[in-house]
């Protein structure tokens, strides 16, 4: 008996599967999913096409409703959603861009090598294990006031900087420099404010980790080199976080706000969770501005982290930070929606692009890319779960002619936490992790059990699809020795 998901999708590659426009009444585009053949079982029994076809109907979306190799349930659009809308006739909807605003991942290459730190890799993972707050609620070791919380909202990594927690340099390699224009913390609400001031530099919980690498493949060596990633068996940190209570309750606030939104401008969804307003309305241009405030947030963050993570080698390596190579290779965010421009069966267009769960993936030659990258395109950061590894990939053109300049961002859950922890026990986790050379720190057992392998896809196979399609490409793998989880 055939699969159900083959009497819907339309096959046009062995990478790429359309859902029809005929597939539900109201969709104004077809779906697109990036995918493999021996992943749409999984995307079709977790209802995910139904939520790619939701995502169809919202006005002004142009080309396709799109979903990346590692797309799951969501809030309103499925994690791994990309949709475009126009900015003349479009929405913007904050279940595009997810609870955890400018959730991300931040890369630093070091000069040391796997030899070298496997003897100190506990000592390590403790130190920063200490040195990084983490875990639900985790609250800062920053203090700042109302007003100068206002000030990280609006200036976003310029303002760690100036406060010395890291280099101008970072910057530089930091998507949008660490800051997007607009951002007016007068449309947070006091709420949003007051779960931020204690939390700023806090590395948070969920899928939220610091991890200590090492390098077990090159692809492409001169896109490595240009990176600062010359060798195997050289070590990486891999930082992901995003923007805490403050994005949430950001979001949390503009869902209710654009559920209003949607009748007072008389819009028809299949889907409540997909509540929005016209990009160019007062109701979008509030959220926009909250949401610049949010991603700001997370880039501070992560800029403060990084900070300690330096702090941290300095005083276990007992070398400096110059003598470490501690530099950050870039800095990506996952969950965004930014307006930008495409060109459209020969038309350009301004567009809102909706990334909820994806990474952009910019090509050679794009001018919001780094100078010392603008040769080999947007380094992608792509992390696996805390047993497997990660990659380095690259965008490309083919992306930003199918994808809007997206890609994946991650493995993708197979498991919801409840389920993960049903099924395993931390303690068993850490074993596991532990017998395979992995050293790992965690607030509480629960956490490792969310987060272990089995809950997650092989981010193998969801890069392998990526790659295969084009939409970016590979550069090196990396595989963990240390982590830690919230």
């Amino acid at each position: 008996m055939a699969a159900p998901w083959k009497e819907v999708v339309r096959k046009i590659d062995d990478y790429r599967w359309e859902i029809p426009r005929s597939y539900k009444q109201g969709m104004s585009v077809p779906g697109l999913i990036f995918a493999s053949e021996s992943m749409l079982s999984h995307i079709w029994e977790e209802q995910v096409f139904q939520q790619v076809a939701n995502v169809a109907f919202l006005p002004g979306i142009v080309d396709h409703s799109l979903a990346m190799p590692d797309i799951h349930w969501g809030y309103g659009f499925p994690i791994g959603g990309v949709a475009a809308t126009r900015v003349t006739d479009g929405v913007i909807s904050p279940g595009g861009v997810g609870f955890d605003i400018n959730c991300g991942v931040r890369l630093l290459r070091t000069n040391l090598t796997e030899e070298e730190v496997r003897p100190k890799i506990e000592q390590l993972i403790n130190e920063l294990f200490v040195s990084i707050p983490s875990g639900v609620g985790s609250k800062g070791k920053i203090r700042v006031s109302r007003k100068e919380l206002d000030e990280v909202l609006v200036k976003g990594s310029r303002w760690a900087v100036d406060k010395g927690y890291g280099e101008a340099e970072d910057i530089v390699v930091t998507e949008e420099s660490g800051c997007i224009k607009g951002a007016n913390p007068d449309k947070v609400s006091s709420k949003a404010k007051e779960r931020g001031i204690p939390q700023l530099g806090t590395l948070g919980s969920g899928n939220h980790f610091l991890e200590v690498g090492v390098v077990a493949e090159i692809y492409d060596r001169d896109a490595a080199g240009a990176m600062g990633v010359s060798n195997v068996g050289q070590v990486l940190v891999w930082i992901h976080s995003g923007s805490r209570g403050f994005g949430h309750q950001v979001c949390d606030d503009y869902v209710r706000l654009l559920g209003e939104a949607v009748k007072k401008y008389g819009i028809n969804l299949p889907d409540r969770q997909l509540a929005c307003a016209p990009v160019s309305s007062p109701e979008g241009k509030d959220y926009l501005a909250a949401m610049a405030c949010a991603a700001n947030y997370a880039w501070t963050n992560r800029q403060c982290i990084t900070h300690w993570t330096r702090e941290s080698f300095i005083k276990v390596f007992g070398k400096s930070q110059r003598e470490l190579g501690l530099e950050q290779i870039y800095d990506v965010c996952h969950n965004i929606a930014k307006i930008e421009e495409y060109t459209i069966d020969g038309q350009k267009l301004t567009l809102c692009v909706h990334r909820k769960g994806a990474t952009r993936a910019f090509p050679a030659g794009h001018p919001d890319i780094p100078d010392i990258y603008r040769n080999i395109g947007q380094p992608v950061l792509i992390p696996g779960d805390m047993g497997r590894c990660s990659y380095i990939l690259l965008g490309t053109e083919t992306a930003m002619k199918e994808s809007f300049g997206s890609t994946c961002h991650g493995a993708g859950r197979v498991q919801s936490r409840a389920e993960a922890k049903r099924h395993l026990r931390g303690a068993e986790v850490a074993r596991a992790l532990a017998a395979r050379g992995i050293t790992v720190r965690s607030g509480s057992m629960g956490s490792l059990a969310e987060e272990a392998s089995e809950a997650y896809k092989d981010v193998t196979e969801v890069v392998e699809v990526v790659h295969k399609a084009g939409i970016s490409r590979k550069v090196a793998r990396a595989t963990p020795i240390g982590v830690i989880k919230g």
